[in-house]
Formats: C-alpha cells, sequence, structure tokens
C-alpha cells in the first residue's frame, strides 16, 4: 500500500517516511502544497491513504483535502499542532477520517493509519454495478461493458453516490450535501438537474426514457438495475 506524505518539515518528513517505510508501506513525500496538487493530480490512483499536514508554506492540507475528496473516497488523515485541533473539526466535515495531534508517537501513528485502513476494506467494494455499468472506486473510472466512461469528477462523484445507495431514493436536498460535503464544489439545484442529465447522457441508451436513474416524481432519483 502507498502513503502520500505531505509535510514541510524536512526532518519530520523524513523520520517519518523511514517509520512508513518500515511498515511496509510505498511513499510518495512532498513538502508543499503544490507539489502535492500535482502528485495527486496525476499519480492519486497509485496512493490508498493521504496524510497531510494541516499548516503549509503556501496552503493548506484542507485544500488538499478537498482536491483528494473530489476524486476518491480514499482516507485521509490531517497531522496538528496542538493549537490547530480544534480546527481540525472542517476537516472532519470535508470528509477527513482520522486526525493526530502533534508530537505524536510514531506507533500511534501507525495505528491510526492501520485502523482506518482497516474500516476502508471493510466498507468500501471493489466495485459498483448500476445495469450494464460498473464502477471502480479504486481506479475512479466507469465503464459501460467494456469502453470506459468519460466523467468529469463531480460527474463521477454523482455516479458513485447513486450507486453507494442503489435502489434507494435520494431527495435533490440529499445529493446536493452529499457532492457539497465531499466534493468541496458549489453545486445549486439547477445544476444538479445539469449534471444528473449528462450522466444519463452518458449512461443511459436511450437518454429520454432513463431506467438506470430514475425520476421519482415528488420526491427525488433512483438508480439501480435495469
Amino acid at each position: 500500500m502507498n502513503i502520500l506524505l505531505v509535510e514541510d518539515d524536512k526532518t519530520i518528513a523524513a523520520g517519518l517516511e523511514y517509520s512508513l517505510q518500515n511498515e511496509q508501506f510505498g511513499t510518495f513525500v512532498c513538502h508543499n502544497v503544490a507539489a502535492a496538487e500535482n502528485m495527486i493530480n496525476t499519480r492519486w490512483t497509485e496512493i490508498d491513504l493521504f496524510l497531510f499536514d494541516l499548516s503549509l508554506p503556501d496552503g493548506s492540507g484542507y485544500d488538499l483535502c478537498s482536491l483528494v475528496k473530489k476524486k476518491t473516497d480514499k482516507p485521509v488523515i490531517f497531522l496538528t499542532a496542538m493549537d490547530e485541533e480544534v480546527n481540525v473539526v472542517m476537516g472532519l466535515d470535508m470528509g477527513a477520517d482520522d486526525y493526530i495531534t502533534k508530537p505524536f508517537r510514531v506507533r500511534e501513528l501507525m495505528s491510526r493509519i492501520k485502523s482506518v485502513l482497516r474500516r476502508y476494506d471493510k466498507q468500501t467494494p471493489s466495485h459498483f454495478t448500476l445495469g450494464d455499468i460498473k464502477i471502480l472506486p479504486a481506479e475512479g473510472k466507469a465503464y459501460k461493458g467494456s469502453e470506459e466512461i468519460q466523467l468529469t469528477a463531480l460527474e463521477y462523484r454523482l455516479l458513485l453516490i447513486f450507486a453507494q445507495h442503489k435502489d434507494q431514493v435520494l431527495t435533490r436536498a440529499q445529493l446536493l450535501e452529499k457532492i457539497w460535503d465531499v466534493a468541496g464544489d458549489f453545486v445549486n439545484d439547477n445544476t444538479l438537474t445539469v449534471y444528473i442529465k449528462r450522466l444519463r447522457e452518458k449512461l443511459e441508451d436511450d437518454p429520454q426514457k432513463p431506467v438506470i436513474i430514475k425520476t421519482i416524481r415528488g420526491m427525488g432519483y433512483k438508480a439501480g438495475d435495469r
């Protein structure tokens, strides 16, 4: 398993990298937001967990958490200074999974990392299906038959929400809340309609008569098999 560590203190980063590798984790290390954003954008499919210092010289771990959660539901853990602990609630609300306060013992950090990974192993299926649509969360991709569907980050996130709640009616308010909380993008009621229309155009054999994402009049939407 691979971990992306973002820590601006190079001495701390080197020590953590050594400890992670001793626990048989592969590591990518960045020291600022710009380098981390590039790593996330280009290699996020190779990373299993993200470990972010909250305060960085050119931004914050919040920014990186938001970027990760636009792309994938993989776990995020924050490293925080004692006086930042109260602010970490914002990160947890954005979808981060845990935080640990500096100074910390390496053994405690490793225990937290393994605990979060175990939770994800239990709760994240290797794939979801909706009719002939297959969604692979680990890759952040979706396929119709054998062909990959080209989706924007928010379209993919919306599809994943439907897949995770297969055969359940989701109200528009619920969809807006889930997209806002995890993706970090502003989506209002009108743009939600647009995104659902675009998804149907990419998923359905006949977008005018959708059978994968159905409108439940007066209630919301329900996704399922044909």
